[in-house]
């Protein structure tokens, strides 16, 4: 194998053979992998902790995960990373794991330098550290005994958080509760959900796979040995790749690889405009959880979620400047030169919301919007949808909350909203205002009706919409009872004041 293929001077329509005869891992270099792999899982497994104490406690090997490109199935031929994630007993929460992970990565590095020579390779052993942060990880370096190029592999102790997996089985909320509760540091206790981020690449079709090699290749040899500097992690790039298959292919297994590249390097290129995230393994219904979701899609952009943690924002690493300057280059180069320059993909730089319309005499709709857009673009598009030629006020609200109204000059973002979310629209003309009622349930109704207007008036309205009789109504405002003959104007209700509304007692 040529040692530097020439990716950027190979033309677009070529890079399947590129990909095949230069990037695809040769069987000698699998096997020798997977033989490496196995001898120090093995020892890590069986032999690592027996007859050893850690803190007055036998250590268990729960189980054993192989992460990196090779258990993602996305592997470069003579480039190999393997992550070694050991499930261990002793780690009962994710805070356990904070607390003891530095003194058992010792006893590993301690074991692995007495034990080295039994293990039929040439091993250096070093600790990975972040800036001042604990180390979380052994990085091994493995000299293959049929080729030059090293297999590294890094050795990550994990809290079993997860418990017996299945693939098909979404993690328990309070899971990741817990992982939220337990504040440590962006993607701290990622290792905990390999499984997950394993099968999560791993599940993908042979094309997609090949897609993600070939950004990988350009993140190594274009990024990474150029600017010898930080950056994002190559996850990042992996994940903006499916994402960006996703969305510009709805998801198809038939797709030019070419047109799948230069849709990557036009979204790393954007990278400020970035808003990723999945809701396959965590979501906004557990309130801890969609809490933490919404101050995290508020941060500053590139934001990438991790589909498995939560807690890390893989778009908070330095770097993405130099990713953005190299894929503005990239695209200047003939592997990015696409047969047909008008078949690209359409990707979003943030996914879109669908939003539903619920309008009083008019039938629900839903509109798909993007949450950083101005919400004037959205009120002009259900405008010319529903033919409305008055003012069109929007509100939605939180469960057990106000109804707050949608200002045209914000986005989605600002009010929280970043999954799908129901909306009520109102159409007013001057001088009406619009009045939240809300009933006992705690759900609101917008209505529209001038300042002038009496209490009577608004209840005419309340039958109207919902058949509960004026009569067996009782409005209130700030724990006053508001009396049929004045006028909204008399008792200084302004625009979107919110009222309650009760039932008479039958007593």
């Amino acid at each position: 194998m040529d040692p530097t293929p020439d990716l950027y001077g190979t033309p677009g329509d070529m890079l399947d053979h590129f990909l095949e005869h230069s990037l695809q891992p040769q069987r000698d270099w699998k096997e020798e992998g997977q033989d490496a792999w196995a001898r120090i899982e093995g020892f890590l497994r069986d032999q690592c902790f027996r007859d050893e104490l850690f803190l007055d406690q036998e250590v268990k090997v729960l189980k054993v995960v192989k992460g990196g490109s090779s258990g993602k199935g996305t592997m470069l031929n003579h480039r190999s990373d393997q992550d070694i994630v050991l499930f261990l007993s002793c780690f009962s929460s994710f805070q356990d794991q904070a607390r003891h992970r530095e003194s058992i990565i010792d006893f590993i590095e301690n074991k692995l330098l007495h034990c080295r020579r039994s293990l039929a390779y040439k091993i250096t052993v070093v600790k990975h550290r972040e800036g001042n942060r604990t180390p979380r990880s052994l990085t091994l370096k493995v000299q293959p005994r049929k080729s030059d190029c090293i297999i590294q592999m890094d050795v990550l102790p994990a809290y079993d958080a997860l418990g017996p997996f299945s693939r098909d089985l979404k993690p328990a909320p309070e899971i990741y509760e817990n992982l939220i509760r337990s504040r440590g540091y962006p993607g701290e206790f990622s290792p905990s959900f390999t499984e997950l981020q394993r099968h999560f690449v791993k599940s993908r079709p042979v094309k997609l796979k090949n897609l993600l090699r070939l950004v990988k290749f350009w993140y190594l040899q274009y990024l990474r040995n150029k600017y010898r500097t930080a950056l994002p992690p190559k996850y990042s790039l992996e994940l903006l790749t499916i994402y960006a298959w996703e969305t510009g292919t709805k998801s198809s297994e038939n797709f030019n690889l070419d047109e799948g590249f230069v849709a990557v390097m036009e979204l790393l290129r954007d990278y400020q405009d970035i808003c990723v995230y999945w809701t396959k393994y965590y979501n906004f219904q557990n309130e801890v959880v969609g809490n933490f979701l919404k101050q995290q899609l508020k941060r500053d952009r590139p934001i990438i979620l991790d589909p498995t943690d939560p807690t890390n924002n893989l778009g908070s690493k330095r770097g993405w400047d130099l990713v953005a300057k190299e894929a503005s280059i990239c695209l200047r180069q003939a592997c990015c030169r696409t047969e047909d320059p008008s078949g690209g993909w359409d990707v979003p730089r943030a996914r879109n919301i669908q939003v539903t319309v619920k309008q009083t005499g008019r039938e629900t709709w839903s509109l798909w919007a993007d949450p950083y857009s101005p919400i004037r673009k959205m009120k002009a598009e259900i405008k010319r949808k529903n033919d409305i030629s008055g003012d069109l006020r929007l509100s939605f609200q939180e469960p057990q909350g106000d109804r707050l109204l949608l200002s045209s000059q914000k986005t989605l973002s600002d009010y929280g909203i970043f999954s799908k979310v129901t909306v009520r629209g109102l159409e007013t003309f001057p001088p009406e205002i619009q009045v939240f009622v809300k009933d006992s349930s705690g759900q609101s109704k917008p209505y529209a009706i001038e300042p002038d207007a009496t209490i009577y008036d608004l209840k005419t309205k309340i039958e109207a919409a919902v058949g509960l009789s004026t009569e067996d109504q009782v409005l209130m405002l700030e724990d006053e009872e508001l009396e049929d003959n004045y006028s909204l104007e008399e008792l200084q209700i302004r625009d979107c004041d919110t009222i309650q509304l009760s039932r008479v007692s039958s007593e």
